[in-house]
């Protein structure tokens, strides 16, 4: 007696149901490996012809330069006067993070804490500069800057960038503070704690995890921000971004390889401040805290 192969139309209706989603699963898992590893690989090409091209001699229609070198490194440095052009970037990049989380985090504080008329009206506010373009506010916003005498000044572009950070810092910190029990406050008022005693000794070490990682997010942030620093900034005050950008399209004839190596240098110091800031932020913490 032979046997009978069982066939899909015989199969019951669970089973092929069954078989057919976990088919489909597979087919989604596979198309979504392929197309990251797609991106993974466009974008390590990208990143090794640029740091090629900054470490090469010459590199004509062949794989490799012909010969490798550092003096490109040595020749962005002196042309781009990077030197002034690091420290203006530190030192904007330092006065944000400071004033931002000095404004942000006791507003956030207010915003978690109280209830009053219009308050999700200002939540509203405060998330307009993170959804709308860049450019659509920071023209108008540097027409002003100028009109007060701080446009093309580092005042200027601290001020300019403090526009969408400080908003950031807020909507960061309130899951933070919501997730405090407010009891703990009114128990060291009870004690005698004050505001400035009640915030440095208990709610401080708290947030401090939330603090980090406002800050390092604003930090990093800043470190890219092209438009609102390329619209504020004067010859004495421009970032690295903006000096980066002066380099691809001034006038005159540099040497590709010099710009190149100067966009290796941005792309090294801003990946260095990302691992930092990767090391002390888990960006799936965020979310969960603000689904609490």
């Amino acid at each position: 007696m032979s046997a009978i192969t069982p066939t899909t139309s015989s199969l019951p209706p669970l089973r092929r149901s069954g078989s057919m989603r976990r088919a489909g699963g597979r087919a989604w898992i596979i198309a979504v490996w392929a197309v990251t590893l797609f991106f993974l690989v466009n974008l390590a090409g990208i990143i090794g012809a640029v740091v090629t091209s900054s470490l090469g001699t010459r590199w004509l229609r062949a794989w490799l330069p012909a010969g490798w070198t550092l003096r490109w490194y040595g020749s962005a440095w002196s042309d781009f006067q990077l030197t002034q052009v690091l420290t203006a970037t530190f030192e904007v990049v330092g006065a944000v993070v400071l004033l931002a989380g000095l404004i942000g985090v006791p507003a956030a504080y207010a915003m978690a804490r109280r209830d009053f008329p219009g308050k999700r009206i200002v939540l509203l506010m405060f998330l307009l500069p993170l959804l709308v373009p860049t450019i659509t506010y920071g023209i108008p916003l540097t027409t002003v800057l100028y009109q007060v005498g701080l446009g093309g000044s580092l005042s200027g572009v601290i001020a300019a960038n403090l526009v969408p950070t400080v908003p950031f810092v807020i909507l960061v910190m309130i899951p933070f503070i919501e997730q405090i029990d407010p009891r703990l406050e009114a128990a060291a008022r009870v004690f005698g704690a004050g505001t400035f005693r009640l915030f440095v000794h208990v709610l401080a070490p708290l947030l401090a995890p939330g603090i980090m990682a406002a800050l390092l997010l604003v930090l990093v942030r800043t470190l890219g921000m092209f438009e609102l620093s390329f619209l504020a900034a004067g010859p004495t005050s421009q970032t690295l971004v903006v000096a980066l950008y002066y380099g691809v399209f001034a006038a005159g004839v540099r040497p590709e390889q010099s710009i190149d190596a100067m966009a290796v240098i941005y792309m090294v110091t801003s990946l260095i401040w990302l691992l930092i800031a990767l090391r002390f932020v888990n960006p799936t913490q965020i979310v969960g805290r603000s689904r609490r």
